[in-house]
Parts: C-alpha cells; structure tokens; sequence
C-alpha cells in the first residue's frame, strides 16, 4: 500500500510535467527525522533536456520568510529586540510614518510599526495594488531592478530599501488589518541594523553554517551556476516558455552578491538544505547537538495566529487555498483542519514561494513536506495540493 501511494506520487508529478503545468518538480518527504519519499519528474532546463536532481539549485522566493523569521527570534531570544519595539527605533525611515486613509488624503497612525506587526504581516506594508501604498512600493522595486547593474550588485541596499519603504504611507492602520507584503525585507533590513552584520552574513554564521546549508544564499556563485533550475512560464498544453526577467528586486541570474539582501525573496537552496532548516524547528531548535533556537522559541515562533479583526481580513482577502489557516511569524498554521481545502493536521505551518517552492512542517506527524520547482506565478497551486493529500493519507 505504502509503494502504491509512493507511485501515485511519482504519476503526480510526471502527468503535471506532461500536462505542461510544471518544467519539473522535486520532492521530498521526512518523518521522524528520517527520509521516506524522494522523487524526481520533469526539466531544471527544458531546452538542454537537463533533468532535474537532488543538488538542483532553486529560487526560493518567499520561502526565504521562514529563515527571516528565524533570525528574527534569535534576536529576540538573546535580549536584542523587542517584539513590541517600533521599527523607528532601528530605521529611521519608519519615524513620522504617515497611513492612507480611504479618501486619499494621508493621516497619523494610532501608533508606530512594531516588529510584531512586521511578522505577522499586519504592518500595512505591501506588495503592489491600485492605491497609494501599493503603486508607491511598485515604483520603489521598479527603481531597485533598474539599478540591479550599478554598483557592487545594485544601486540599493537593504538597509536603505527598508528606509524608503518606511516613507511610503501605510495601506491600513498598524495591526488593525493584514495584508501580504514587503515586510519580511524590512525584517531583514532590521537584523542587519541589530547585529552589525549584512544581512547575508549573519545568516551564515547563525543559521546556514551550524545546519550544514551549503548552497543556501543571496547569490550562486560561478562554480555552481549550472546547478541553477531555469524558470518557466507554464500553461497547461502549451510549451513552457523560458522566463528571465528580475522581480521584487531580485536578479534572476543569481550571479553576484546583491546589495539588496532580501529578507522576504532572495534566498536560494536545495531540498537537502531547506530538510535541515525544517528538521531543526520539527527538533525544537537543535539540529546534530547545535541548537539555533530554543524549544519554547520555536513553539513561539511557530504557533503565533491572528486578532479576530486581522483573521477575518486574512480570510476575505488572503489566498482561498489557505482556508483553515491563520497566520504569524511569516508563516500560515493550520487552526482548523475541518475547514482546509487539503488533509493536514493542527499545528502544521510553514509557507510558499512566488516560484512554486512549497514547504510545510507537521509537529504532531514529525513530517516535514518539501516540494521544489521554478514556475513564474505559483504559489501554492493545484499540484501541490494534490500531493498535500496523498502524503496526509500515507
């Protein structure tokens, strides 16, 4: 039963290639710290026919966000940072934040932007959209990517990035609303005003070192280039077409170091690595007698949800796939199974990228769940969900 259930699986994956949904995946399922699934099906680079492998080299995109959140609760758990700080404290660019009011016109908030409110993606801060905040953050990354070719890689850096989204208005008032947005790279922007490190850096040493993440970083270097998975535009039964541009300020290339360190999409990694990264929270903090975080931290950092204002905004506004969820600490977690469009059980959290990379973590099934692929404009998509189900029946 167990092998029928791995073959579904595998014709998952190969009838999404065939379908031409995804240039290819990779798969990989842990429980109780021990590998049980690891499955491969489609293209890292569809006009090479180059296949993809187990050291296959992806884009995470926000998949990055878990790892931010991490460095932000080892800030936390050494006495450096507050939770209920205000940014302003760390960036200045938040000082007189101004809030757009439904009218137009810009007001004061009822109180500062708090690193909580950061996390839990109830800043305010934004992506995109068709109203001052969102339009004002489009032309600040369209701004960034222009000048992705100046300088020691870019003509912005994080902490500066984080500045000048401080003085774009707020799209809501601060922890009355949630909205999905640019907050984890002002996270990042924070840990490296906190610890006096680049961002990148103190990654490094805090958090890829000890978990033995080898080629999870900002940038590939040249002599891992052609590990690198190509990213595609898919349409199912159509041909899958090469996609090179740069977005959210981030070099599709993955070339050279940036100077904008993206805390909320600018990692890349391997399944193998991201495991370990997932193994040590499913350990409470440790991974092979190293501990990154505490276990009441993780429990912290991990089990966060939402006021009954922000879940009813997350809910009406947020992704229909994640019914059931709330939201905390850059991640969703599961609160009620019974209103999940997938299996799963309570407790589960973890997140997603813009490129498809999917990861979730079960503490009650010690199971970790990874999926890897480069498809522009994912998500969580409907192949993942399939597999979602068939690995909770397992």
């Amino acid at each position: 039963m167990e092998q029928e259930k791995i073959n579904r699986l595998q014709w998952i994956l190969d009838d999404a290639v065939a379908r031409g949904e995804i240039p290819g995946a990779i798969l990989m399922v842990r429980r109780e710290g021990k590998e049980t699934v690891y499955l491969e099906s489609g293209y890292a680079d569809i006009e090479a026919k180059k296949p993809v492998s187990r050291d296959s080299i992806y884009r995470l995109y926000s998949m990055s966000k878990p790892i931010t959140a991490t460095a932000v609760m080892i800030l936390v758990e050494r006495g450096l940072i507050d939770l209920a700080d205000p940014v302003c404290r760390y960036l200045p660019g938040f000082c007189g934040q101004m809030v757009a009011a439904a009218d137009g016109h810009v007001e004061k908030p009822w109180r500062d932007v708090t690193i909580q409110d950061l996390v839990n993606m109830t800043s305010g801060l934004v992506y995109d959209g068709n109203h001052l905040t969102g339009k004002q953050t489009e032309a600040l990354f369209a701004e960034v990517i222009q000048g992705l070719d100046e300088g020691e890689g870019g003509a912005y850096g994080t902490v500066e990035i984080a500045n000048r989204l401080g003085q774009i208005p707020l799209a809501f008032q601060p922890a009355r609303s949630w909205c999905y947005g640019t907050s984890a790279d002002v996270a990042g922007a924070l840990v490296e005003v906190v610890s006096g490190m680049r961002f990148g850096d103190f990654l490094e040493k805090e958090i890829f070192t000890p978990l033995e993440m080898v080629d999870t970083g900002f940038w590939v270097p040249e002599e891992k280039q052609s590990r690198l998975v190509k990213t595609y535009e898919c349409n199912e039964g159509k041909p899958s077409v090469l996609y090179t541009g740069n977005h959210l300020g981030i070099r599709n290339a993955m070339d050279r170091r940036p100077a904008f360190e993206s805390g909320g999409a600018g990692l890349v990694s391997t399944i193998d690595d991201y495991s370990h990264f997932a193994q040590m929270l499913l350990n409470g903090g440790s991974y092979k007698g190293k501990q990154i975080l505490s276990p009441a931290m993780v429990r912290f950092m991990t089990g966060h949800v939402l006021s009954a204002e922000q879940q009813e905004v997350f809910e009406r506004e947020g992704m229909a796939w994640l019914e059931g969820f709330s939201y905390g600490n850059f991640m969703r977690v599961l609160v009620n199974p019974g209103r999940s469009t997938t299996l799963g059980s309570k407790g589960e959290y973890g997140w997603d990228g813009w490129l498809g990379c999917y990861f979730a973590n079960a503490p009650q099934d010690q199971m970790t769940i990874l999926m890897m692929t480069q498809k522009k404009d994912s998500g969580t998509f409907r192949m993942t969900r399939l597999l979602r189900n068939t690995i909770y029946n397992m």
